[in-house]
C-alpha cells in the first residue's frame, strides 16, 4: 500500500531513501575491491579450464556461455550473473563455480545483453534461449541435459526465478535476488532499465507465484540491506504458502557481496544447499 506521507514514493520511501535502500555497492564498504578480487580469481579459473568458453547461444555479443565441466555425465548448474541487469558479466563470476565443481557439478555461466541495449523482457528471453541451447549441446559437452538446475545472484537471482518454469530446469537457487520490481521501477536502477508499471508487474516473480513449480531455494545475507532481506523473505514465504518446495536461508553476517563466498567454497552454505538438491547430499570432492 502506498503511504500517504508527503513526498512518499513507495511504502513510505521517498526517492532518496528508496535509492539508498537498493544501492548495494554503496552499502558495502570495499565492494569495488571485492569485485576486483572476484575477477582475478575468475580469470585464474578460466585459465585452468579453457576448453568450453564463450559458446555462442544467440546472435548478440553477450549471448555466450562458459561451460566448466565436472566430468562425464555430471549434472549442470546454470549460473546467471547479477549487476541490476545493466552491468557486470559472466566472466566476473567464474570463481563461484569452484564449490559446485568440487562436488561433481558442472557449471554453465550465462552472459546476456545488458540494459539499456535490451529490455528486461528480452533479457529473460535470452536466458531461456541459453537453457534451450544447453539442452541441445550438453550431450556433446559430456553433460546430461536431463539434469539441469538454474541459479543466480542479485539480478541473476531474479532471472533464475523467472525461468524456473523452463521444461529443462529441475530446480533452482536464487541468491540475494529481486522478486518485486515495483520499487526497482521507482528508484535509480530504472534509469537504464526503463521499466514501466506493466513491465515491472510482468517481470515480478512475487506477482506470479505458480501453482506447480520445481523446488527453489532462496538465500540472502543477514547483513544485506533491509529491502533485499525483505524481498527474499517475502518471496520464499509466498512460495511456501503456495505449497511449493524449497528452503529459505538468511546467512548470518553475509552481505550482498560476501555471500558469494558461500558458493565458491566447497564447504560453503550455498554449496551445501546446491549439493543437497542436486546430489541428494552426496559429496564428491575430487576437483580443485
Amino acid at each position: 500500500m502506498q503511504s500517504q506521507d508527503t513526498g512518499a514514493l513507495w511504502r513510505g520511501f521517498d526517492r532518496e531513501a528508496l535509492d539508498r535502500a537498493y544501492n548495494n555497492s554503496a552499502a558495502v564498504a570495499g565492494s569495488a575491491e571485492i569485485v576486483a578480487d572476484w575477477e582475478a580469481r575468475s580469470a585464474a579459473l578460466r585459465e585452468r579450464m579453457p576448453q568450453h568458453l564463450d559458446l555462442r547461444y544467440g546472435e548478440r555479443a553477450r549471448n555466450r556461455i562458459d561451460f566448466l565441466s565436472a566430468g562425464p555425465g555430471a549434472p549442470t548448474l546454470v549460473f546467471v550473473h547479477g549487476g541490476y541487469w545493466q552491468m557486470r558479466s559472466k566472466e566476473t563470476f567464474t570463481f563461484a563455480a569452484q564449490g559446485p565443481l568440487a562436488c561433481g557439478i558442472s557449471v554453465a555461466l550465462v552472459g546476456y545483453t545488458l540494459a539499456p541495449d535490451a529490455t528486461l523482457d528480452e533479457i529473460v528471453a535470452e536466458i531461456r534461449d541459453a537453457i534451450d541451447f544447453l539442452g541441445g549441446r550438453l550431450p556433446g559437452l559430456g553433460g546430461d541435459p536431463e539434469r539441469m538446475w538454474v541459479s543466480g545472484w542479485s539480478a541473476g537471482g531474479h532471472l533464475a526465478a523467472m525461468v524456473l518454469d523452463h521444461p529443462r530446469v529441475r530446480g533452482g537457487f536464487a541468491i540475494s535476488g529481486l522478486y518485486d520490481l515495483e520499487p526497482i521501477r521507482l528508484c535509480y536502477v530504472n534509469e537504464k532499465l526503463g521499466l514501466d508499471a506493466d513491465a515491472a508487474a510482468r517481470n515480478s516473480p512475487m506477482l506470479h507465484v505458480p501453482s506447480v513449480s520445481p523446488p527453489l531455494d532462496v538465500a540472502v545475507g543477514g547483513a544485506e540491506l533491509a529491502e533485499m532481506r525483505r524481498q527474499s523473505a517475502d518471496y520464499a514465504a509466498a512460495r511456501h504458502d503456495g505449497g511449493l518446495a524449497g528452503e529459505f536461508l538468511e546467512i548470518p553476517g553475509a552481505n550482498h557481496f560476501t555471500i558469494m563466498e558461500q558458493m565458491a567454497c566447497v564447504d560453503g552454505v550455498l554449496t551445501r544447499m546446491v549439493r543437497k538438491m542436486i546430489l541428494g547430499g552426496s559429496h564428491r570432492s575430487d576437483r580443485a
